[in-house]
């Protein structure tokens, strides 16, 4: 048989060439950092938490230069949507409640409401800046925050603290109970009272503890004549209520309250434990008493 011409034999398939990926390169775009744009806004320094706020004692602040002057931008200050501004006039506010308190009085109300507002802040610089100026409001105006313009700003601030010292943020916690003690040796003892007795009911245990805490240190400061003023009866029955408490700081307290009351009562009696016992017997059910009475023999 004859041979095929090779011009007429099949062609040879030739492999075809795989397909490659496409790859989408996209590129975002820099900025100039070495470009000057009079046209842009200088892009602001890299924030590095809050390094930048200083933590300052109120035995290092001073007092203000031209105070009559720096008032009138004390609130404009306070409501700045930049909060490092905000820090700093919480410093004012704090230096015009030590060295200034006549001029800040009028506005007081306003700036516990700025301070309520910072505090809530969930920075941390801003928030403890605010119950550090919480501290020098109690310490500059104590009762006075009770009067009619100011005791409803109070009694947020006042729930306040104890939320902030009852959370577990450590370096805010501090500063809260700091202010909170701060509160308390700077306020009368039974004013105070009635405004923290609605606290040892509250639903949030750590706050009925954080109460329970700052009520035994009212009492501790307050005399028998003042005890009565708000009712023996009732504290030695709020004392029963905490010692049955589920956290240990709350019955602790409990306990404080009960030695004050102890000391208060049984003060001119030559019985001290039988004016005790009898008081607790007339005044409680018979388990309750016999717990009282066994608090204190112990």
């Amino acid at each position: 048989m004859a041979l095929r011409p090779l011009d007429n034999a099949m062609p040879i398939a030739q492999e075809r060439p795989k397909k490659q990926a496409k790859v989408v390169i996209t590129t975002q775009k820099q900025p100039d950092l070495g470009v000057n744009d009079e046209n842009k806004a200088p892009l602001p320094p890299i924030s590095t938490g809050d390094a930048s706020i200083d933590y300052v004692p109120s035995e290092n602040l001073k007092a203000i230069v031209d105070p009559e002057i720096k008032i009138q931008g004390l609130i404009g200050g306070l409501e700045s949507k930049d909060w490092i501004k905000v820090c700093e006039s919480l410093n004012d506010a704090r230096r015009f409640a030590l060295y200034h308190s006549d001029l800040l009085l009028p506005i007081l109300d306003k700036v516990m409401l700025v301070i309520i507002k910072a505090m809530k802040n969930p920075r941390s610089a801003l928030c403890k800046t605010s119950i550090m100026a919480s501290s020098d409001v109690f310490k500059s105006f104590g009762d006075k925050l009770l009067e009619s313009a100011t005791t409803e700003a109070f009694d947020q601030l006042l729930l306040q603290l104890l939320l902030k010292a009852s959370q577990d943020k450590k370096f805010v916690c501090e500063e809260a109970d700091k202010a909170v003690k701060t509160m308390v040796e700077a306020m009368t003892p039974l004013p105070l009272l009635q405004k923290l007795k609605a606290f040892v009911s509250h639903s949030n245990l750590r706050i009925r503890a954080k109460a329970a805490v700052s009520i035994s240190r009212c009492i501790s400061k307050m005399e028998l004549e003042g005890m009565e003023e708000f009712g023996l009866v009732s504290l030695v029955q709020m004392a029963v209520e905490l010692l049955n408490d589920r956290l240990p700081d709350a019955r602790e307290a409990a306990r404080g309250i009960v030695s004050s009351l102890y000391e208060a009562i049984t003060e001119k009696e030559e019985n001290k434990q039988e004016a005790w016992q009898s008081f607790c017997q007339s005044n409680l059910p018979a388990i309750h008493a016999q717990t009282m009475v066994k608090l204190i023999s112990s």
